[in-house]
């Protein structure tokens, strides 16, 4: 079990699109674990590969009680929309009402390399939704309405966690998981 520290708001990699997976090797099933025990100790329903410093389109979750991964997804969104409250572990606390697709199909790969399809309605299509938009380095904020992003980003400002660093950029650090032989 190894937990990473979860890179926040503010972090480059988090609004960087990520390299797709190449190798399906050891070193990603030690990212997958990795990525998995981080989120079970945040607690979230869900973390991306960006969130502790790897640019690779994988992401995990954890919703109704199960434990999923998916590599390289694409994503079929139904037309239904749902309105909810949203969160990040990348923005500690912050919650804002996001619109999001009813239902997903989503598509890609297990850290097997094995061919797999996952389909949710409500909160799994919203969790894996929000993890697929990180690795695009899409942030939820950017799924607000203006008014709500300016009130978040007004209550960021202010947060305690923002201004640790009064609002500067936090320090980067490599990750200590492979890159899979792709410089970033």
């Amino acid at each position: 079990m190894s937990i990473q520290p979860i890179r926040l708001f503010g972090d480059p990699v988090l609004v960087t699109k990520t390299a797709p997976v190449i190798d399906f090797d050891k070193e990603l099933r030690t990212l997958v674990q990795d990525l998995t025990d981080t989120m079970i100790d945040a607690p979230g329903a869900g973390l991306a590969a960006p969130q502790i410093g790897v640019p690779l389109r994988v992401f995990v979750w954890d919703v109704d009680e199960t434990l999923g991964h998916l590599i390289n997804p694409s994503l079929d969104l139904s037309e239904e929309l749902q309105e909810g409250e949203e969160g990040c572990l990348s923005f500690p606390e912050l919650r804002y009402p996001a619109p999001r697709a009813m239902r997903v199909v989503a598509k890609g790969w297990n850290m097997y390399g094995e061919p797999i399809s996952v389909e949710g309605s409500e909160l799994l299509a919203r969790a894996i939704q929000h993890e697929t938009d990180h690795l695009d380095g899409i942030l939820f904020i950017d799924r607000l309405s203006s008014e709500d992003r300016k009130l978040a980003m007004k209550e960021i400002r202010e947060s305690e966690w923002f201004n640790e660093n009064n609002g500067a950029i936090p320090t980067i650090k490599e990750s200590p998981h492979s890159l899979f032989g792709r410089n970033t």
